[in-house]
């Protein structure tokens, strides 16, 4: 109900974990970006990402350039030794991995749809 709703976001009552399910599908997202949206200082809330989008913490470049993938993003994506990522970049959003295979497997379908003639 709409009065159940207010006191959950005014936080004088919170949803049982049946409702906090159905609300997590609802709007895309995981039950745990339900319950926790405050940033770390505390002062600002953030919006829950959407379904299958995550912030693994931060990493730092040595000296040489390089950079270590947490553990559990290598192994969420079956990252290993020696495996080939490409490095995508946008000047205003960033830097991307993305592993060569998949990569190239995209590029090739770009390519059979845009050399595909048109039927008449």
């Amino acid at each position: 109900s709409r009065q159940a709703y207010a006191k959950w976001e005014s936080g004088a009552t919170v949803p049982d974990i049946k409702k906090c399910k159905r609300l997590a599908d609802v709007y895309g997202v995981t039950i745990d970006s339900l319950l926790s949206t405050a940033t770390p200082d505390g002062k600002t809330m953030m919006p829950p990402p959407p379904k299958g989008k995550n912030i693994w913490g931060s990493v730092a470049i040595n000296e040489r350039g390089q950079l270590v993938i947490p553990k559990e993003v290598r192994e969420r994506f079956g990252l290993t030794g020696g495996q080939r990522l490409i490095v995508l970049t946008d000047d205003k959003e960033g830097i991307a991995l993305v592993p060569a295979q998949m990569f190239e497997a995209r590029l090739r379908h770009a390519m059979e749809y845009a050399s595909a003639q048109p039927e008449e």
